[in-house]
C-alpha cells in the first residue's frame, strides 16, 4: 500500500499565474477568494503586478456583484 500527500484539487500560485497569461483580456478585478489570509494576499499582489491586472481579496462573507 502506498500514501501520498502530494494529490490536491487547488492550483497553486504558480499555475494560477500560468492559467492568467492564457487570458486575453483581463476582468474588471480579479478575486482572490480562497486561502489563508497571507497567501490570498501574495496571489493577489502576483496578479496585480501583471500591467492591466486589478485584483482584491474577497473578505470573509463579503458578496461581490459581478
Amino acid at each position: 500500500m502506498m500514501a501520498t500527500d502530494a494529490l490536491s484539487a487547488h492550483a497553486d500560485r504558480a499555475e494560477l499565474l500560468r492559467w492568467l497569461r492564457g487570458v486575453r483580456r483581463p476582468a474588471e478585478t480579479t478575486w482572490c477568494v480562497h486561502g489563508e489570509p497571507d497567501a490570498a494576499a501574495a496571489v493577489r499582489d502576483a496578479i496585480a503586478a501583471r500591467p492591466g491586472w486589478r485584483a482584491a481579496v474577497a473578505a470573509d462573507g463579503q458578496r461581490i456583484d459581478l
